[in-house]
């Protein structure tokens, strides 16, 4: 049995972007031992899919001296990388000083990949850009779409009141990590209420991460005040909400983190892209449907557009 590390900082999107990358190797090498040095919130997922083993905490001060050229490396560190019979790193290393320094730590077999996808035409897909190299050892994504099952932990607690369960489920996430790629409010309650009014057994789950912390109480209440029969979901586990999303009849959203772990749960998505390119960003899956913004500017979207788009796609 060998033993493979993969390296993947940045935020959630860009992890669930790297799975495909993960499941590729899992799947054409499945005797070897998986590990993911990263970030333990969002890299439990890939355990959570059982396409790793364990999980490594990527903060530990020690790793610093491995971005500086001719740095002492501590010795700890250097044992744990040269244990490893192939490292994948997804690092941002610009200066190549950490692939130098896992070198000189015993590392036998380095693939690095992208941090970041290149954004000029012609447009592919990041998850494809983020497995190309890994064609250096013998490994050829021919398939980026993701469709995996979370085991949420046995021990969470029960996260839908007993008034939605076995009632059709549809999940709102109404923010990202930047104000320009979120739709109007507003807009996204018409969608829901004209959801509701086509299926009134529909229930609604809106989630919300750190990034909306402040704006999600206000979009809270103003749901509130329509009746319809909605539950917050905030701050939850990534493995937890991962599970709860291959339950849900849809998903609506912008270009998030949780758009992508809702799409690589398999559930049907609905998303509306703006500034960014879709192209490169948007999940790959035909159970995804992205409605671009004229021009980049989501206010060019109407309501009526998207609770077409969701009827369409939620019921086929």
């Amino acid at each position: 049995m060998g033993r493979i590390l993969f390296i993947r900082g940045g935020a959630v999107g860009d992890f669930i972007l790297t799975m495909p990358s993960l499941r590729l190797i899992r799947e054409t090498l499945p005797d070897n031992e998986i590990e993911v040095l990263g970030y333990p919130s969002i890299a439990s997922l890939a355990v959570a899919a059982g396409i790793a083993d364990r999980v490594r905490p990527l903060e530990d001060p020690r790793l610093a001296t491995f971005f500086a050229p001719g740095a002492k490396l501590d010795p700890e560190w250097c044992d744990y990388f040269a244990s490893f019979d192939v490292v994948v790193s997804c690092l941002y290393d610009p200066d190549g000083h950490f692939a130098g320094n896992l070198g000189v730590a015993g590392v036998k077999t380095l693939v690095t990949c992208p941090f970041r996808p290149e954004e000029t035409p012609p447009h592919v897909p990041a998850a494809v850009q983020f497995a190309r190299p890994l064609e250096s050892i013998g490994l050829f994504l021919d398939d980026p779409t993701l469709d995996l099952t979370y085991q949420a932990p046995s021990e969470a607690d029960p996260i839908l009141p007993p008034e939605f369960e076995g009632s059709p489920l549809v999940a709102l996430h109404p923010g990202s990590g930047s104000p320009r790629k979120n739709w109007n409010p507003s807009h996204w309650i018409e969608v829901l209420q004209a959801l509701h009014r086509e299926r009134p057994e529909r229930r609604f789950l809106v989630t919300s991460g750190e990034a909306e912390m402040e704006t999600i109480g206000p979009f809270l209440a103003e749901l509130e005040e329509t009746g319809l029969p909605v539950h917050s979901l905030a701050l939850l586990p990534l493995p937890v909400l991962g599970a709860l999303f291959g339950r849900l009849e849809g998903f609506l959203g912008h270009d998030s983190g949780l758009s992508h772990l809702a799409a690589s749960a398999g559930a049907r998505c609905l998303l509306l892209f703006g500034p960014t390119e879709a192209g490169i960003w948007a999940p790959v899956s035909p159970q995804v449907k992205v409605l671009k913004a004229p021009e980049g500017n989501l206010s060019g979207i109407k309501p009526g557009s998207v609770f077409e788009e969701a009827r369409e796609l939620f019921t086929a």
